[in-house]
C-alpha cells in the first residue's frame, strides 16, 4: 500500500482515479495534505498511491508522478465478472445509521440478482428493522435473530440464504458496486474455489486514530489475484495454513453456501458478541482449508472500511481482535491434530506475533499508549474466554465445529436448513418458514433500488459523506 507511513502523522482525503478516464487537477478540502487514491483500470485495482496536497491540491503532474510507480496500465487483465444469484447476509446489531450507509451501497450493486438478508441480532429496539422498511426494496429481507454475536448472525444469514453462492458484509462498509459481480466471477473463472475474500480498504483517513487502524489492522491483502490449499501451500507463509488474516476477514468474504454448511458454518463461540470479541472468521477460513477447500483472493472485489475515529473505540477494538486471536490459538491446541501441525510451525509463530507488534510501533502516535499490554493481556484471557464461551453455546445448542473432525451435517446446529427451491423473480421470493423465537419479514412496499453503475467522475469518494479533517 504505496504512502501509508508517510501520511501517518497528516490528514488524508480517499478516493478513486480511473486510469482509462483523462487526467485532471485533483481538489478537495484545504484541511487535507495528501491523498490516497485507489488506482483502477477500467474499474478493475491495479493498486493504491499516495499523492501530496498542497492547499488540497494536486496537479495532473503531481497524479503522473505517482502513477509511474505502478506501471502500465495494460499489465492489468479486466477483473472476471459474473450474474450467478448472489445472497449478501449483513448480521448487525443497534448501528442503524451504519447499516443505512451499507444497505445504500449494495443496493448500488451492478448485479442484476442480488438479494440481501439483514440478521438483527438480540436487538434493544425497531430501529434496525424500521431501516430496513426504508429501503423500500423488495430485494432486502429482516430477520430478527434472538441470539446475540456475528457467528449466530452469519450462520442465521447462511441458513436463510436460497442462492448457491453467499456474500458476507459488515454494517460499517460500503462495498464498490461491482463488487458482487466480481466475488461470483472469481468462483465462475475458478470453479475449484469453495471461499472469495477481497480487498478492505478505508474509507477514511481524516481522524490520527482511523490513520492508525488503518496501519495496524493492515486488512488490505494486496491487488494481486491469489489461491490457497493445503495441496498448494504459499511460499511466503511460514505458519499456513494457521495464518490469521492471510486469506481475508469476514468483512468481505463470500462462500458457496454448500461448502460453508459442510464444515459446520461460523463457530458461534467466537466473534463480536461473545466474550472472544473476534477469531470467528480466520478460524472459519483456517477450518475450511483444512477440510480440503480451496480460497481465492480476488483483488477486484473491494469495498471500503469505516475505521474507529476516536481512541478509545481503536483501543476497544485492538483488544478485542488480541483476545479473539487468542481464542483462535486456543481452539487450535485443544484440537489434537490441530496442535501437532501446529507445534511445527511454532518459531514462525512467534516471529509473526513480533511482526504484528512492530506494525501497530508503527501505526503513529495515536494508538493507544498500552497497546503492547493490551495485546498481551487479550491473548491470555482469550484462551479462559474460549472456554467459557464454548460452554454457553453448546448449552444453547449452537454451533462449535471442530477445527478438524468428522463429516459434519449439511444443516448448523440451532438453525433452519436452507429453502430446498430456489428463487424466483426478484420480488417474487416466497416467505421463508417461521422457527420458534425467530421472525422474517419481506418488505415490499415499493418498486426495488434500482441497480447502479460505476459513477462517471474520475475522483470518487469512498465515504458518501464529507471527510472532516483532524
Amino acid at each position: 500500500m504505496s504512502g501509508m507511513s508517510a501520511t501517518a502523522d497528516a490528514a488524508t482525503w480517499v478516493g478513486e482515479l480511473d486510469r482509462l478516464a483523462p487526467l485532471r487537477d485533483l481538489r478537495v478540502g484545504p484541511g487535507f495534505h495528501a491523498a490516497r487514491l485507489l488506482v483502477t483500470v477500467g474499474g478493475t485495482p491495479q493498486g493504491q498511491v499516495t499523492v501530496p496536497l498542497r492547499s488540497g491540491r494536486a496537479t495532473i503532474a503531481d497524479l503522473e508522478a505517482a502513477l509511474i510507480a505502478l506501471g502500465s496500465p495494460e499489465r492489468v487483465a479486466p477483473a472476471p465478472v459474473a450474474t450467478d444469484p448472489v445472497t449478501v447476509v449483513i448480521a448487525t446489531r443497534n448501528r442503524p445509521e451504519s447499516l443505512a450507509r451499507c444497505l445504500r451501497a449494495v443496493l448500488a450493486s451492478d448485479h442484476p440478482a442480488l438479494s440481501v438478508v439483514v440478521v438483527d441480532n438480540d436487538p434493544e429496539d425497531e430501529r434496525t428493522q424500521n431501516v430496513v422498511a426504508a429501503t423500500g426494496s423488495p430485494r432486502v429481507r429482516y430477520v430478527r435473530e434472538p441470539r446475540r454475536g456475528a457467528s449466530v448472525g452469519r450462520n442465521r444469514g447462511l441458513a436463510e440464504a436460497r442462492t448457491d453462492l453467499v456474500a458476507f458484509t459488515d454494517d460499517d462498509t460500503e462495498v464498490d458496486p461491482a463488487w458482487a459481480s466480481r466475488l461470483c466471477g472469481a468462483f465462475t473463472a475458478d470453479p475449484e474455489l469453495a471461499c472469495v475474500s477481497g480487498p478492505v480498504l478505508a474509507a477514511r483517513l481524516g481522524s490520527p486514530e482511523e490513520r492508525a487502524a488503518d496501519v495496524a489492522l493492515a486488512w488490505n491483502k494486496g491487488f494481486t489475484a491469489r489461491r490457497f490449499s493445503m495441496e498448494q501451500p504459499p511460499d511466503d507463509s511460514p505458519i499456513f495454513p494457521f495464518a490469521p488474516g492471510l486469506f481475508g476477514i469476514g468483512a468481505n468474504l463470500a462462500v458457496r453456501a454448500a461448502a460453508a454448511r459442510s464444515v459446520g458454518g461460523f463457530d458461534e463461540a467466537m466473534g463480536p458478541g461473545t466474550p472472544t470479541h473476534g477469531g470467528e472468521d480466520c478460524e472459519f477460513l483456517v477450518r475450511m482449508i483444512l477440510a480440503g477447500h480451496v480460497l481465492g483472493y480476488a483483488p477486484g472485489a473491494y469495498l471500503w472500511h469505516h475505521h474507529r475515529p476516536d481512541q478509545e473505540a481503536l483501543r476497544r477494538q485492538l483488544e478485542g481482535y488480541a483476545v479473539g486471536l487468542g481464542s483462535f490459538l486456543a481452539k487450535v491446541a485443544l484440537s489434537p491434530q490441530g496442535r501437532a501441525v501446529a507445534l511445527r510451525r511454532l518459531p514462525a509463530a512467534l516471529a509473526r506475533l513480533r511482526h504484528i507488534a512492530d506494525r501497530e510501533a508503527g501505526a503513529g502516535d495515536a494508538m493507544p499508549s498500552d497497546s503492547d499490554q493490551t495485546r498481551t493481556r487479550g491473548l491470555l484471557v482469550g484462551p479462559r474466554a474460549y472456554l467459557r464461551s464454548r460452554r454457553a453455546v453448546r448449552r444453547a445448542g449452537g454451533a462449535v465445529p471442530p477445527l478438524i473432525g468428522r463429516a459434519l451435517p449439511s444443516v448448523v446446529p440451532n438453525h433452519r436448513g436452507p429453502v430446498p427451491d430456489g428463487p424466483g423473480p426478484l420480488g417474487a421470493v416466497r416467505a421463508p418458514q417461521q422457527g420458534p423465537g425467530t421472525s422474517a419479514t419481506r418488505y415490499e412496499p415499493g418498486a426495488a433500488c434500482p441497480g447502479t453503475t460505476r459513477p462517471a467522475e474520475r475522483h470518487r469518494r469512498a465515504d458518501s459523506d464529507p471527510a472532516v479533517p483532524a
